[in-house]
Parts: structure tokens; sequence; C-alpha cells
């Protein structure tokens, strides 16, 4: 018995190498490699010298009744805030591929900067403002759950999120993307 649970044990390992599934537990842990290439890496940086090649990035999901996200940034540009938020589609090799926010209600008019819509309570959020080493980290608690599929990512973006009509949930430019495969 020992034996066919340490074969199960392997298998699971050797089918989720990205990060680690737990029931409806994700924390996906990752090094930033640069743009390009035939394929985009776990976690891809699109400005080395806020995000360098190197540093690294954790998320981490928790699902149950409501939905709890943590990121964690270590090695990148020092005493900065920076906007994230989930997205909807996986890192590309360039910044927009990874698609909009996702909504827990869709905004019917995208890019949505409607504070109706884009907002922390409509959307995960994660801002974070790193120490002096280049690390720190945020997390967010939604009331709701992702839909299958339709949450794909998190973008590190250039400065904290807008709240104001107009511009509600823009951060500037996408200086980074990790993949997470939300529940």
């Amino acid at each position: 018995m020992s034996f066919l649970v340490s074969a199960l044990t392997a298998s699971l390992v050797a089918v989720l190498p990205l990060g680690t599934v737990a029931g409806r537990d994700v924390t996906i842990e990752a090094s930033f490699r640069a743009a390009g290439g035939p394929a985009a890496p776990q976690a891809v940086t699109f400005d080395t010298q806020a995000v360098p090649v190197g540093s690294r990035v954790t998320v981490t999901e928790r699902a149950g009744d409501d939905t709890y996200v943590e990121l964690r940034l270590r090695g990148v540009e020092a005493n900065r805030t920076f906007g994230a938020h989930v997205h909807q589609k996986p890192c590309g090799n360039k910044p927009n591929e990874s698609g909009p926010h996702y909504q827990d209600s869709e905004d019917p008019e995208q890019p949505s900067t409607n504070p109706a819509y884009a907002d922390p309570r409509n959307e995960v959020w994660l801002d974070i403002r790193t120490d002096r080493h280049g690390d720190g980290g945020s997390a967010a608690t939604q009331a709701w759950r992702f839909r299958a599929g339709q949450a794909r990512s998190v973008v590190i973006h250039e400065h904290a999120t807008h709240t104001e009509p107009g511009a509600a949930g823009t951060a500037g430019a996408r200086l980074a993307c990790v993949n997470v495969p939300f529940a």
C-alpha cells in the first residue's frame, strides 16, 4: 500500500512541476526571465530594470467559499509601489497578451475604467510596496470564486492602481507577468 501511495505522490509531482495544487490551493514560485523566444516562461519580465531577470515571484491562491490571493516579490526595484492584478489570459512574450483584468461582474465596455466594475471588490488588486531590498507582499480576499479557466495570470504594473472615473483600474505599463492556474 505504501508503494502505491509513493507512486501516486511521485506521479502528482511529475504532473505539477510549476507549482503545488493541493485541493483548491495553488502556489506558484518562479524566477522572472526575459521576454522572447518560442514560448513565454512561467514568469516573464518586460522591464528588466524594475523587475530584473532572476528576481522571484510567489503567488498563492486559497479557494474555498471565498478566494484569497497572495503575491510576494523578491529582488525587484527597491522602495517602489507597483500595481498588480489578476488577468484573464496567460502571459505571453508581449505585455498585452495577458488580456484584461479578471472581473467577477464583467464590464460590458472594455477596457474597463468604470469604478462600478474596476474596483478592488470586483477585481483582484494586489498593489505592492517594496522595501529597501526590493522585497514585498500583498494579499486580497474576495467573496467570490474565479470562473473556471478565466483567470490565468498576475500582471505587475508600473504604479499603484487608480480609482477615479475614466482611469479606475489602470496602473500604467505592464512590467512583468506570472502564469497562475487559478482554481
